[in-house]
């Protein structure tokens, strides 16, 4: 049994609300469920399984949400971006600062997942000699239930690709992830970032018949053909997304209207992520009566727009490396000063989905385009990266070898976050929908689960 979840994006607490504990405890309880229904065998028999494999997708841990990467400006002692050396000693300070702070604000989360290898916590039924389950108490530490084996593997994606980096300051960094999470990982590794790179992994994959990867390799935003290194989207989220929050509630902060300052401080949840003047034109006209702050606030987003623009890794994106073209078409889309008029905020999302994303919300091109689609060695390719859970059928072919019609489909495994997103009957008026979300996967190898070799739950929670 091998469960699939992503893009939890725990972070350092410094922008804006990650997702709490209990969701962790609900995972946990609903683990413990799988593992029994996967206990059912395919002839009606009940017989324990042995081990469960959870896979960590990518985007668990982030590294790049985080204002410590503003504790310098250009120019100034201590000023450090994703895109410099990553063996500097001012680099790997940042990233050991930055993880020691997520694993700290989100260690009793983290206390949960690390509960779920110690032999006691994740328990079901043994059997009769009739191949049914005993009649016990079904709490998980009642005398003579089964321990179920659970090993957590870690994927980078590009929001945690710093834990890919080699080398033993990495090392050290990895450790304190393991220990803290209860990983299977060996620290003195690289977390995978390609399946290619854990033979463990690709065992696990061929078992349950499938193909994951994080997805962001796809996205040209987000990746640029090397995961030890930085790409546009670190700077859009660290030199404009972050620094905005920050500017907005130096400045004003004491006379925002409260609504006003929660929706700005949302912005980091908005998909796609160059759509955020949008998402901030939107809040503002919903939240913020006086004009004069409106025109504040839209003034801080244009002249942090001119700085990130003048940034010297940005501009060497003015070329065929920039995904929207060219950094001009960077600026059109994020300046207020452009114009964000109704008819301009639908023009601009039409055309980054179809610059950024393959079939606007759907990602499941990204699955035809895998070569264990195109072979037929995985029946299910799975993503994570954009957000958006979906189940999609990809093909159906008859196998001469097992008699039967085979099946195959692409899943992406969503988030554990509340998003925004515009909503598509009017776009024209720049409204926008946010609610709770948490998605997991489960896959099944042999008979497990009665011999059906998938399931998939998403869950959906109204903000409050």
């Amino acid at each position: 049994m091998l469960v699939i979840i992503s893009d939890l994006h725990l972070t350092d607490g410094t922008s804006g609300e990650t997702i709490k504990e209990g969701a962790f405890r609900v995972f946990r309880s609903r683990l413990r469920d799988m593992a029994y229904d996967a206990s059912w065998r395919e002839d009606g028999s009940y017989k324990p399984i042995e081990e469960l494999d959870i896979l960590l997708l990518g985007d668990i841990l982030d590294v790049i949400r985080s204002t410590q990467w503003l504790a310098a400006r250009r120019g100034e002692l201590g000023y450090v971006r994703p895109w410099d050396d990553p063996h500097s000693e001012l680099f790997v300070n940042k990233i050991r600062d930055i993880n020691a702070e997520i694993l700290q604000r989100n260690s009793t989360s983290l206390a949960v997942l690390r509960t779920l290898n110690d032999g006691e916590t994740i328990t079901i039924p043994p059997a009769t000699d009739a191949g049914k389950p005993a009649r016990v108490e079904w709490e998980p530490d009642t005398p003579g239930r089964v321990p179920v084996r659970v090993r957590l593997h870690y994927m980078v994606g590009n929001h945690d690709w710093f834990y890919h980096l080699p080398g033993p300051a990495y090392d050290a960094i990895r450790q304190s992830v393991v220990e803290a999470m209860g990983l299977s990982n060996p620290a003195q590794q690289p977390f995978p970032h390609d399946p290619a790179e854990s033979p463990l992994l690709q065992a696990i994959y061929r078992q349950h018949r499938l193909f994951a990867r994080h997805g962001d390799i796809f996205d040209a935003y987000n990746y640029e053909g090397d995961r030890n290194i930085s790409s546009l989207g670190d700077a859009v989220v660290i030199d404009l997304l972050n620094r905005f929050s920050t500017e907005v509630m130096a400045r004003l902060g004491e006379v925002l209207p409260q609504p006003c300052i929660d929706g700005l401080k949302e912005i980091d949840n908005v998909r796609p992520t160059l759509i955020a003047p949008v998402w901030v034109n939107a809040i503002l006209q919903r939240t913020c009566k006086d004009q004069g702050h409106v025109r504040q606030v839209k003034q801080i987003w244009d002249n942090l727009v001119d700085e990130f623009i003048d940034l010297p890794f940005v501009r060497a994106h003015d070329s065929k490396t920039n995904p929207l073209d060219s950094v001009d078409k960077l600026e059109w889309v994020l300046k207020f000063s452009k114009g964000v008029s109704p008819q301009f905020a639908s023009k601009v999302v039409t055309w980054i989905q179809d610059k950024l994303a393959r079939g606007g919300s759907t990602s499941y091109q990204n699955g035809l385009a895998e070569a264990a689609f195109k072979d037929r060695t995985a029946r299910y390719i799975v993503n994570g990266h954009t957000h958006h859970y979906e189940i999609v059928p990809l093909d159906s072919y008859y196998s001469n070898l097992r008699g039967k019609y085979i099946h195959q489909m692409y899943f992406n495994a969503g988030t554990w976050r509340q998003v925004h997103e515009l909503a598509k009957a009017n776009p024209l008026e720049q409204e926008f929908i946010g609610h709770h979300v948490m998605t997991y996967l489960a896959f099944f190898k042999d008979d497990e689960r009665r011999g059906r070799p998938f399931e998939a739950w998403s869950g959906a929670l109204a903000p409050e």
